[in-house]
């Protein structure tokens, strides 16, 4: 193995995880504390979102902004930090040699921050969520729609960047209680890949985040079952092409299906030899590209399908795609299909073995939600399952009644589109799976 990876947890609840590469000339930092948009109500929707940006406002030990960023990028680094529906995370690269520098801002950022400038940064975020709306304020972005449908009455269907009128009504108040319940030990974890060493990492964890206080991870609401389908939902936008997301509900990564949904993604998605991108690009030229993947988090999973068109060839984009999925239902894939998946999984997981980003993520992002298993461990999950079984998993999740389709466009094409939707033709029924 060309890494060495660590789980350590401080006396005060604090988990550190450590990945040794010292092959590698570069390191990298981050920060992961389980606090996204599933962890608000919809009175302050946003407000993980909020924090993120207000961090970097400057803080107790670091007023400057300027010598604060000056500081981390003198040492190879730049701060950065990201917000999800269910974890937010804060990163730097930087130079091997210099993780002091690095934990000591990110540490002053993630416990003691200002917490300043609030009217600011508010402006700055509604400009920011102008990209996700027309010019009616409806929302357009096809992620937001698609998980509203998902996820009705669920918190998973927030924003992540909240809505105008909750951003716009967002209090100092509302901003420091949630620092305060979310930004503690047992809902965070400090991560150091590269060319580090475990005892160093330690030590300058414990310096650095010993004003963190103590406190329990986040709890999560179960996201309910979607409404059985196939459902199409649709927003009427004047745009040259209409945009839709195919999607099924599946499971979390470490359930027994997982190893099979990721051999379906890759049978449609990898590259411009396999099913999508040949029968629908480059065979049939009905759209410029369409794109597979698989979306986790910790008690629910989406197996997903996205591709823009021109309005008058969005249906028969959507009808190719369910020919396909429905081939991969029915017939088993050949051996050779099936192999080359298995290789293209493994040496891919190889390859993230030479990134400190990917490293960080793999062990420290999963360590929010439950231990991790090794690159080798998923990778003979995957290479454990058969032609069979994977026929088997695309018959249990690919079927009529969990399609969920959303669509932005225009309204040529849209009928045509619903009634593909609605036949779902080549899609099994889970009433008649074998």
């Amino acid at each position: 193995m060309s890494f060495s990876y660590y789980r350590d947890e401080l006396a005060n609840g604090l988990r550190v995880v450590t990945v040794e590469t010292p092959h590698l000339h570069t390191a990298l930092l981050a920060v992961y504390v389980r606090t996204g948009s599933r962890h608000e109500t919809a009175a302050n929707n946003g407000v993980s979102h909020f924090l993120e940006h207000l961090f970097f406002r400057g803080t107790e030990g670091w007023p400057d902004t300027v010598k604060m960023n000056t500081a981390v990028e003198e040492v190879g680094g730049n701060l950065n930090g990201v917000t999800t529906r269910d974890h937010g995370y804060y990163y730097t690269p930087l130079h091997p040699a210099h993780l002091d520098v690095g934990l000591a801002i990110l540490g002053d950022m993630l416990t003691r921050p200002r917490l300043t400038d609030m009217e600011v940064e508010r402006r700055i975020i509604l400009e920011e969520m102008l990209d996700e709306v027309d010019e009616k304020g409806r929302d357009i972005d096809i992620d937001n729609l698609s998980k509203r449908v998902l996820f009705p009455q669920h918190p998973l269907s927030f924003k992540i960047a909240g809505t105008r009128e909750s951003v716009s009504e967002l209090t100092h108040q509302q901003v420091v209680e949630h620092f305060a319940r979310h930004y503690v030990t047992g809902n965070m974890v400090v991560t150091a890949a590269g060319r580090v060493k475990r005892d160093e990492v330690l030590t300058l964890v414990e310096r650095y985040f010993s004003r963190l206080p103590r406190g329990p991870a986040s709890l999560d609401t179960p996201p309910p079952l979607t409404p059985p389908g196939p459902s199409f939902h649709v927003i009427t936008h004047d745009e040259a092409q209409t945009e839709f997301r195919i999607s099924f509900r599946t499971v979390p990564e470490h359930h027994d299906d997982w190893p099979a949904l990721q051999l379906l993604r890759r049978f449609l998605d990898d590259g411009l030899s396999s099913r999508l991108p040949f029968e629908i690009v480059e065979k049939r030229g009905l759209a410029y590209s369409v794109h597979a993947s698989l979306e986790a988090f910790h008690d629910a999973g989406i197996f997903e399908i996205e591709a823009a068109s021109a309005p008058d060839r969005a249906s028969q984009v959507v009808a190719e795609t369910f020919r396909v999925l429905g081939e991969l239902c029915d017939t088993e894939v050949s051996e050779e299909e099936l192999a080359r998946a298995k290789r293209r999984h493994r040496m891919l997981l190889e390859f993230s073995q030479d990134s400190p980003g990917e490293l960080a993520g793999w062990f420290g992002g999963t360590e929010l939600f439950r231990q991790p298993e090794s690159f080798g461990r998923r990778a003979d999950l995957v290479d454990a399952a058969s032609a069979a079984h994977v026929r088997e998993i695309a018959r249990r999740y690919l079927t009529r009644e969990n399609l969920t389709v959303v669509a932005v466009g225009q309204r040529k094409g849209i009928k045509a589109l619903e009634k593909v939707v609605a036949a779902a033709e080549g899609l099994p029924s889970a009433k008649n799976r074998r």
